[in-house]
Formats: structure tokens, C-alpha cells, sequence
């Protein structure tokens, strides 16, 4: 049996900075097969915006840039007025998975909520991903009482059905006018 080389080296959270960006690129193509580059330089941009309330986290093991955790706080969204967290991203490097390090990002993420008030995060996970879903299980997360909806603004039947209305607009005002 091999001895892991990361085994016992201390993992150490800290916010994160624009520095970061491309360790965090880099890192999200390592897990995900593709650079996302404009989707992290705006979430960094939006993080870092909001001077007073940055609660993203970079993870570090033995000097390592090991993981990152993107989030921003919401003083009300849908209606509701009460603070959340939003968690946007989460990435490990899989050569620290299992080490701890997401519990790492997230036991920090909860320490700084907590010292803002903030009593829930919330963040989206896709169906299909399981091995996140069970990490964010394990985290404590539930489905939430709210259900997320989305609607695809080509749907044919919606198209049709405006494209109707549109038509019958024109023959109601042509029948006034005539």
C-alpha cells in the first residue's frame, strides 16, 4: 500500500483575490475539460466589486492552490428580503479530493456567513452531477423549499402563440380603423 504525499499536510483557506484568477481557470479546466475564461473573469469582477462583503475562498495545500469556492451575499432575491449566500462555484483539484479540502472552503464559507448574519446558502446543482451532489449532501445541503423554474425563450409553442396574438392585434385594429 502507497503512502499519499498530501496525507497530514495542513490545508489553509483565504479569500480570494483577481491574483487568483487564473489558478482558478486553470484549475476548473483540470476538473471540467474546458477553460471558462469569461465566466470566471466576470464572477471574480462581481465578487470583488462588492468591496465589503467577498466571501469567496481559495484553498491552499502545502503552498498548492488546491481549491476555490465562489459565492456572493444577496440582501433579498425573489421577492424574499432576507440575506442569502449564493454559492456560484465550487472546484477541488483531483489531486486533493477526498483530503478535505471542500469541507475546508466550506467550514470558512460558514465561519464568515455566520460573522455577516447570514443564515443560508443556496447554490444550483445539475442533475446529472452526482459526485457534487453527494459532496453538498455530506455539506448538509437539502433541496429547498423553493422550486428553480426556467423556460426556453424558443419554444416553438410560445413563438406560435405570440405570433397569433400579434396577427390578431392587426386584424382588430384593421376592423376599428375600417
Amino acid at each position: 500500500m502507497g503512502t499519499n504525499p498530501n496525507e497530514g499536510v495542513k490545508t489553509v483557506v483565504r479569500r480570494l483575490t483577481p491574483a487568483d484568477l487564473e489558478r482558478v481557470i486553470l484549475l476548473d479546466a483540470k476538473v471540467t475539460g474546458r477553460r471558462r475564461d469569461g465566466y470566471f473573469e466576470a464572477k471574480l469582477k462581481e465578487n470583488m466589486a462588492k468591496a465589503g462583503i467577498q466571501v469567496s475562498l481559495a484553498a491552499e495545500t502545502g503552498g498548492i492552490f488546491s481549491g476555490f469556492l465562489l459565492a456572493k451575499v444577496w440582501y433579498g432575491e425573489f421577492g424574499t428580503t432576507e440575506p442569502v449566500a449564493v454559492l456560484d462555484t465550487i472546484g477541488a483539484h483531483p489531486d486533493f479530493r477526498g483530503r478535505g479540502v471542500g469541507a475546508a472552503l466550506f467550514e470558512q464559507l460558514r465561519t464568515n456567513l455566520r460573522g455577516l448574519g447570514i443564515a443560508h446558502i443556496r447554490t444550483e446543482v445539475s442533475w446529472d452531477a452526482q459526485s457534487l451532489m453527494a459532496f453538498l449532501h455530506h455539506e448538509r445541503f437539502r433541496p429547498a423549499p423553493r422550486i428553480c423554474l426556467e423556460a426556453d425563450v424558443e419554444d416553438p409553442v410560445l413563438i406560435e402563440r405570440a405570433a397569433r396574438r400579434a396577427e390578431a392585434e392587426e386584424a382588430s385594429e384593421q376592423a376599428m380603423s375600417g
